[in-house]
C-alpha cells in the first residue's frame, strides 16, 4: 500500500535525576558526596532509508517515544543514557510541525540523518555541587524533561525521470520494459493508482530512477480523477517524460490535444513544474494508425517527438540515451548557472549521450544493441 502523508506523535526521553549520596567506607570518616549524574534522555532521530518508498510502515504506530535516561547512583556512577529512537522514512520525506505548519527538515539524500527532537539533559548529582565552602551538599539536580510534538510527514518521491500522460498512454508498460518494476497493466483507465518506481540500467554503469505517475485528466489540479494527490511527486524529478498515445481510440483526445491537457494541468499546479526539462515520446507506434498521428503531432509541437513502442520495444534504446542526456543536463544546470548555448537533446542522443562523471569509459566501449534495457 502506498502512503505519502501521515501524522505521528513523537516524544524524546526525559533526563535521569542526579543522585544524592555520600561515601560510606570503613576507616574513612566524612567521605564526602559521591552522587553521580543522571543520563541524558534518548533523542528522536530520522533516517532516510533507500529501501523504503512509502510511509506505510509508520502507519501502524501512532506514538513514538524514546527511552528515558537512568538516574545517577552512588560511588560517582553516572546513569545510563536513554537509547535514541530511530525512525526510518523514505528518501524525499519532508517533516513538518503539525501545529505551527513549518517545515523542520527535508530528507533528500540517501542515509541522511537528523535529530529533530533532542532528549532531556541528565541532572547533576550532589558531588557536582561540592565546593570549598559547601562540603556536603544534600541536594541534586532533577533531570530535564523531554520534548514532544505532533509531526506531519509528507513524502515527495525522489526520481530522475517522472513519466506523465493521460490514462492508458502506456506509462506502466514502458516502466516495465525499462526496469524490473512490475506495475499493474490493464486496458482500462487509472490502472495505476499510486506512483511506481523503477531503476533503468544503462551500459557503462549508468543508472536512472524512473517514476510512473498515475494518469492526469482535465481538472486534475483541482482534484478531478485521482486529482493532485500525486502531482507533488513530479516536483522532485529532474526530467519529465511526457508519454502520448499516437493512435488513441475513437472518442479520445488526439495526441496534440492530450499534450495540451497534461501541460495545462502541470502549469496550473505549479509554474516551476511546467519549466522542467521535458522529453516527449509518441507511444504505440506498432499500431497502423500511429504513423499519421505522429506526423500530426510533430506538426503541432515545437519540440522533438521520439517514436517508440513500449510493447514491441522499438525506439527504447534511443529514448534511454535521450533521457540520460536530459538528466545530465538538468544536473549541470542545477549545479552551476548555464553559460553559452545549452546542449541540444537531439544532438546528445545522436552522439550516444556523452557518458557522465560516473560512467566507466571502458564499459561504454563494450556497449551492444539494447532495444530492451533490463
Amino acid at each position: 500500500m502506498f502512503l505519502d502523508e501521515i501524522e505521528i506523535y513523537v516524544r524524546s526521553g526525559d533526563g535521569g535525576h542526579g543522585c544524592v549520596s555520600f561515601r560510606r567506607e570503613k576507616f574513612v570518616p566524612k567521605g564526602g558526596p559521591d552522587g553521580g549524574n543522571g543520563g541524558d534522555g534518548g533523542n528522536i532521530v530520522f533516517l532516510a532509508d533507500p529501501n523504503l518508498n512509502t510511509l506505510h510502515p509508520l502507519a501502524g504506530r501512532r506514538h513514538w517515544i524514546a527511552e528515558n535516561g537512568r538516574p545517577g547512583m552512588g560511588s560517582n556512577k553516572t546513569g545510563r543514557r536513554g537509547r535514541d529512537l530511530l525512525i526510518r522514512v523514505p528518501v524525499g520525506t519532508q517533516v513538518y510541525d503539525r501545529e505551527l505548519g513549518i517545515r523542520l527538515k527535508d530528507l533528500t539524500h540517501v542515509g541522511e540523518t537528523v535529530c529533530l527532537i533532542p532528549g532531556g539533559k541528565g541532572g547533576l548529582g550532589n558531588r557536582a555541587f561540592a565546593t570549598p565552602s559547601l562540603h556536603a551538599p544534600r541536594f541534586a539536580e532533577p533531570g530535564g524533561p523531554g520534548s514532544e510534538r505532533w509531526l506531519r510527514l509528507e513524502l515527495k518521491l525522489v526520481a530522475d525521470v517522472g513519466i506523465v500522460g493521460l490514462p492508458n498512454a502506456g506509462k506502466s508498460t514502458l516502466l516495465s520494459r525499462l526496469s524490473r518494476a512490475r506495475p499493474k497493466i490493464a486496458d482500462y483507465p487509472f490502472t495505476t493508482t499510486e506512483p511506481q518506481l523503477g531503476i533503468l540500467e544503462l551500459p557503462g554503469y549508468r543508472r536512472l530512477v524512473l517514476a510512473d505517475i498515475p494518469g492526469l485528466i482535465t481538472g486534475a489540479h483541482e482534484g478531478v480523477g485521482l486529482g493532485d494527490a500525486f502531482l507533488r511527486h513530479i516536483e522532485r524529478t529532474r526530467v519529465i517524460l511526457h508519454l502520448l498515445d499516437a493512435a488513441p481510440p475513437q472518442g479520445q483526445p488526439s495526441p496534440a490535444e492530450a499534450y495540451r491537457i497534461v501541460r495545462g494541468e502541470l502549469s496550473k499546479y505549479s509554474p516551476r513544474l511546467a519549466e522542467k526539462v521535458e522529453v516527449v515520446a509518441a507511444n504505440k507506434m506498432d499500431l497502423t494508425e500511429a504513423s499519421a498521428g505522429l506526423e500530426t503531432l510533430r506538426g503541432a509541437l515545437d519540440c522533438e517527438v521520439y517514436p517508440i513502442s513500449a510493447v514491441a520495444g522499438t525506439g527504447l534504446a534511443r529514448l534511454c540515451e535521450v533521457l540520460w542526456a536530459a538528466v545530465a543536463q538538468a544536473w549541470a544546470v542545477a549545479a552551476a548557472p548555464p553559460q553559452g548555448e545549452e546542449l541540444s537533446l537531439v544532438a546528445a542522443a545522436d552522439r550516444n549521450a556523452e557518458p557522465g562523471p560516473t560512467t566507466d569509459p571502458a564499459a561504454v566501449s563494450r556497449e551492444s544493441d539494447h532495444d530492451r534495457p533490463s
